[in-house]
């Protein structure tokens, strides 16, 4: 038999399940076609109902325990003061979803600070109706896994398990959970093999994974895991100066630069070789988070910023917070002032940049996280957003979740702050961002812009020299398409710039050019 890990466990239900994992994944939704972002009570209204007629048909013939369960969900569904609250943040202006997250929110925070664990088990049944409405909210319901899988997830609704079949065996695998909460008791019930507190570890897909709930086991195979175990960390800081040993090329005198990639989506670290690059010096989460579901979901972003983190092995990855409004819009998202955009929609809505910044926190743990901010035009801004997340990461900490604090830097692509770069104290690291940067320098549209870029080029070169020697001591790089044109880089580099990130197809050309040039900018001697 092949060698496996045994990872130990708290036994929730006895018995011995064998099967592949299933790796559990938050509700994740788009608007439903023609739906608006200012929807409000009406919507609201009718997604509740479709959530009580759900569990209502899951509550047919179900045993007594789950029908109380079932009776307890729809009792809290049709609460009048939970109603009252999310409405009435909808008519302050908050989009309907994340009203109706904020508001259960709210409760399951109370739950999980609670003294008994009994308290803290119900949190997840909170969950399950927030999930349950943001699905009917979005046109898109919780999906059913595999007959014979090992459910394998932080913790699991109980209107999930209801709604499954196990008859074809499998089991239950959580990282948190409890033992006292009503999984644990539909679990005994049914005879479904159960752990809890497995603490955290990653397994493929499908592979194959065994639980005895008797002994408090988990067995993975060794082919297909990495154990990674978290524990709960005091907020600290990633030294983001810190040099990475691969991804840095010299100059033909000698002098080290480092190459780092741009990422629009997760999936694109499946073509790039980690081993060759720095890191990532730009991820743009607007590509990757869509839709205004997407951007209230903290447990999809989550799982979107590890998988990038946990591929980069240590190597930092930027990634820079929504930059959407103006001519990026985030669809649900319509009641927004045009000259709203980036870091000033951010501090606007912020129970965007909340959900956003939770999960950054949490993310930031599983590797090398630093945190850019969007078209930020003044030092105020960043001071704010720096506030965001400590009030976040207090938070995290009074759940007992384990978060880490990244360096929180910012783009510079608005030219009042390129010019006075040398006033944002607070800020770790500066990424400058030559798209529009060099938009706002033309008064231009971006398609123009680029199509006459050697025009406008010689005024952002000039403003990002002057920026480069107001940044000082601190980190910078640069991460517009002139990072990855070779007829920039002589300039850019004689400017100060050591550090580029450009599309992964950029990353050949850019090695060429580099090896002939002098840390100056001049071309080395018999180039």
């Amino acid at each position: 038999m092949a060698e496996r890990f045994r990872q130990r466990a708290i036994s929730a239900s006895p018995g011995i399940a064998v099967g592949p994992a299933y790796l559990a994944a938050q509700p994740t939704a788009e608007f439903a076609a023609g739906q608006q972002a200012t929807s409000g009570h009406e919507v609201l209204a009718g997604a509740v109902q479709t959530a009580i007629g759900e569990l209502q048909r899951l509550a047919e013939g179900a045993d007594p325990e789950s029908h109380d369960i079932i009776d307890f969900q729809i009792e809290v569904l049709r609460d009048p003061t939970i109603a009252a609250t999310t409405t009435a943040r909808v008519k302050a202006g908050e989009n309907v979803v994340f009203a109706w997250v904020g508001t259960l929110d709210g409760y399951i925070t109370e739950l999980e600070g609670a003294d008994e664990e009994q308290m803290r088990a119900r949190a997840v049944d909170i969950q399950d109706i927030k999930n349950r409405v943001l699905g009917a909210l979005t046109g898109k319901p919780i999906k059913d896994f595999p007959a014979g899988s090992v459910f394998v997830g932080s913790d699991m609704e109980p209107s999930r398990f209801l709604a499954h079949d196990w008859s074809a065996g499998g089991g239950i695998v959580l990282h948190k959970g409890s033992a006292v909460g009503h999984v644990a008791l539909l679990a005994r019930s049914r005879s479904v093999p159960m752990v809890v507190g497995a603490g955290d570890f990653t397994v493929a897909e499908g592979a194959p994974i065994t639980v005895e709930g008797d002994a408090g086991m988990v067995f993975l195979p060794t082919g297909n895991t990495v154990m990674r175990m978290v524990p709960r960390p005091a907020a600290r800081r990633h030294d983001h100066t810190e040099p990475s040993d691969n991804g840095m090329l010299n100059t033909a005198d000698g002098k080290p630069v480092l190459l780092s990639v741009n990422l629009n989506d997760p999936s694109e670290v499946d073509a790039v070789s980690i081993r060759a690059i720095a890191g990532v010096g730009l991820m743009r989460t607007e590509f990757a988070i869509s839709s205004i579901a997407d951007a209230a979901n903290e447990e999809k972003q989550l799982s979107i910023y590890r998988r990038v983190l946990e591929w980069a092995d240590g190597k930092s990855v930027a990634i820079r917070m929504l930059d959407v409004g103006g001519d990026k819009p985030l669809s649900g998202l319509e009641d927004v002032h045009a000259e709203l955009r980036g870091i000033r929609l951010l501090l606007e809505r912020p129970e965007i940049a909340r959900v956003q910044a939770r999960a950054l926190l949490r993310a930031a743990v599983f590797g090398k996280l630093a945190v850019l901010l969007p078209m930020v035009t003044f030092p105020g801004e960043v001071e704010a957003m720096r506030r965001l997340f400590q009030e976040e990461a207090a938070q995290l900490d009074r759940r007992g979740l384990p978060y880490c604090m990244p360096p929180i830097g910012m783009m510079v692509e608005v030219p009042a702050a390129a010019v006075m770069l040398d006033t944002f104290a607070t800020a770790d690291f500066f990424s400058f961002g030559t798209n529009d940067l060099a938009q706002y320098l033309a008064a231009s549209t971006r398609r123009a812009v680029t199509a006459d870029s050697r025009k406008t080029s010689p005024a952002v070169l000039r403003i990002l020299a002057n920026a480069a020697r107001l940044a000082s001591t601190k980190p910078m790089s640069i991460c517009g398409d002139m990072a990855g044109d070779p007829q920039y880089l002589s300039a850019l580099l004689a400017a100060g710039i050591r550090h580029f990130s450009m599309a992964p197809a950029r990353l050949p050309t850019i090695r060429s050019a580099l090896i002939g040039l002098n840390a100056d900018g001049t071309t080395a001697a018999g180039e």
